[in-house]
């Protein structure tokens, strides 16, 4: 009997994850300057234009007609102003409420909450608008514009560095005012005379000097941001000035951090004058060059992606960049990918309910995020493996010849599963044991010829 060693396997693994692309599939098309894309806890998805429109698009693909929210007579509109942003309330299936961050028509920040008609569940009600917080803004550039519910149940707020080059102002430092900022509001319990509360862990609560609402501070313009569902870590895309884009990343509790800018473009200085010890800083767990020549103009920032379809996507966080159309990805341990330019330019992310992830063209598309490997199974043997997606056990089966030896292997070569001196037509594996994910499968026939399968465990 021949002796199957895992080392071949696992030297086909890693050419089998080297092969691994990332594509986009259209989904819908025929939106005006799209910008942003959420979901409400059902199959619909929203599309946010950046002239004031929300409008609401199906899972078959399909828009409807009549936009979900039309504000376009309140909004100030063109370059980096609009309607910037949407976020549902955590229970909207039982309170109807959204809220949506925009540039008024003087230019200025409004985050305000909505009420969906009760009536029709596509429609939002007239005259339901609540303004939350107002901030102003001394240039029409780098507004921020993201804002999110995490876990804890509180909205955040995405406020640039209020425009201009190079901070100016050096406002992002500046911690008694909101700009280049991330915001942190308790929009459930307002107090203070306000519509909103400060969540009373928020780094400056109860201080008489520094602005309550700040929950991290020196950013450029954070564009957009989400928080990974499977842990709450915070990920952000902050713009950079002239020569580097930055990806941060935060626990859901570290309050109170600084991400350096004025004084650090990503981790290059850039003015450091009167700055803070580099000690205090937190820098980017990734970036890019943005220099001239790279292509590469401005981050958007994604999500991690945490959907089932494509399971070798798990984990990693996806960013793309406006000018270049470029699409990459960052692992937990901070190495970026750049999977190349896909043609786009690129404005937002957004997931739907089973957290699948699109990415939104400003050219007026939404495209859905794939993956495929650049092998298929390499089926020698003819081998066949049900049920794939798997939870208890596996069956797998021979054709026309006896199974010899059969060997389960994470992503990362470790060998979990092995099985020799099989020599049946079919063999009943339990993977009970085994973790949700994606595993490799090598099954060798009798006559020495196998096949390379994937395996996902859910």
């Amino acid at each position: 009997m021949k002796k199957y060693v895992p080392y071949l396997f696992f030297f086909l693994c890693l050419s089998f994850l080297e092969a691994q692309t990332v594509e986009i599939s259209l989904f819908a098309n025929g939106f005006s300057s799209p910008i942003d894309l959420q979901n409400a806890g059902d199959s619909r998805l929203f599309v946010v234009e950046q002239s004031g429109r929300i409008k609401i698009l199906n899972s078959d693909g399909t828009t409807n007609p009549t936009p979900f929210l039309n504000i376009s007579s309140l909004v100030s509109n063109g370059s980096e102003q609009g309607l910037l942003g949407l976020a549902f309330h955590p229970n909207y299936d039982t309170n109807g409420y959204f809220y949506v961050n925009y540039t008024k028509t003087n230019g200025d920040t409004r985050i305000s909450r909505f009420s969906v008609d009760p009536g029709d569940p596509d429609i939002a009600l007239p005259g339901s608008e609540l303004t939350i917080i107002e901030y102003s803004q001394p240039f029409p550039n780098h507004n921020g514009g993201g804002i999110a519910f995490a876990s804890d149940g509180y909205l955040y707020i995405a406020a640039g560095d209020g425009g201009s080059g190079g901070d100016p102002g050096n406002r992002a430092q500046n911690t008694t005012i909101l700009l280049g900022k991330l915001l942190r509001l308790d929009i459930d319990n307002p107090g203070g005379g306000n519509n909103y509360g400060i969540p009373a862990d928020n780094p400056f609560a109860g201080s008489a000097v520094n602005a309550e609402e700040i929950w991290a501070y020196g950013l450029r313009n954070p564009w957009r941001f989400s928080f990974d569902s499977a842990n709450g870590d915070i990920w952000i895309g902050d713009v950079g000035q002239e020569d580097v884009e930055e990806i941060d990343r935060a626990g859901a509790t570290e309050a109170g951090l600084n991400y350096g800018w004025r004084c650090y473009e990503g981790s290059d200085p850039y003015n450091t004058t009167g700055c803070p010890n580099p000690s205090e800083l937190t820098f980017p767990i990734a970036e890019y060059s943005s220099s001239t020549g790279s292509g590469n103009c401005s981050i958007t920032g994604g999500y991690v992606y945490r959907g089932s379809d494509y399971p070798s996507l798990s984990g990693l966080y996806f960013y793309a960049d406006v000018c270049s159309g470029r699409i990459g990805t960052v692992t937990s341990g901070g190495t970026l990918v750049d999977h190349g330019t896909y043609g786009g330019s690129w404005t937002s992310f957004g997931v739907d309910i089973e957290e699948e992830l699109y990415i939104v063209d400003h050219g007026g598309r939404i495209y859905k995020i794939t993956s495929t490997l650049g092998v298929t199974d390499f089926n020698t043997a003819k081998i066949s493996m049900v049920p794939n997606p798997a939870s208890e056990n596996v069956t797998f089966s021979s054709e026309n010849q006896n199974i010899a030896a059969i060997t389960i292997v994470d992503l990362k070569g470790s060998t979990l599963i092995s099985e020799e001196n099989i020599f049946a037509p079919s063999k009943n594996i339990s993977v009970a044991g085994l973790s949700q994910g994606i595993y490799l499968v090598k099954v060798f026939s009798e006559t020495g010829s196998f096949s390379i399968k994937k395996l996902v465990v859910k």
